[in-house]
């Protein structure tokens, strides 16, 4: 699946958030990520010609930021927050600064499920 192929599909009531969360991403990641479908969304990947070892359950690209729109919210999978405590405790801390909904998280996933209140809303 390619990325166009991935947002034709997406319900409507995600389609702009997504496109603006992948916007906003994109326009602030520093150069060197690869645009790439896998693990069932579209991401910014570690090429391998950065990290050769690539992803250590498959050898593909290591996945870096995933943005997926699933039936009942929007996820942001940032890997380096399952990989640094130090920047997983700083974003926990501060979300609560910036947004005014309660945070819906995993290790690395981070949920919104309201499309009208996402953080390039405001």
């Amino acid at each position: 699946m390619t990325f166009d192929e991935y947002v034709d599909q997406l319900d409507e009531k995600w389609k702009e958030a997504f496109l603006k969360t992948w916007e906003t991403i994109e326009q602030h990641l520093p150069p060197g990520f690869e645009v790439n479908v896998s693990h069932g969304m579209p991401g910014f990947d570690v090429p391998l010609s950065t990290f050769e070892e690539g992803y250590h359950v498959d050898g593909a690209p290591l996945p870096f930021i995933g943005i997926a729109a699933q039936k009942r919210h929007l996820a942001v999978y940032h890997m380096s927050m399952y990989r640094d405590s130090n920047l997983y405790e700083w974003f926990t801390n501060e979300y609560k600064n910036h947004m005014t909904t309660k945070l819906n998280m995993g290790k690395s996933c981070i949920r919104f499920t309201n499309p009208k209140k996402f953080p390039i809303h405001y």
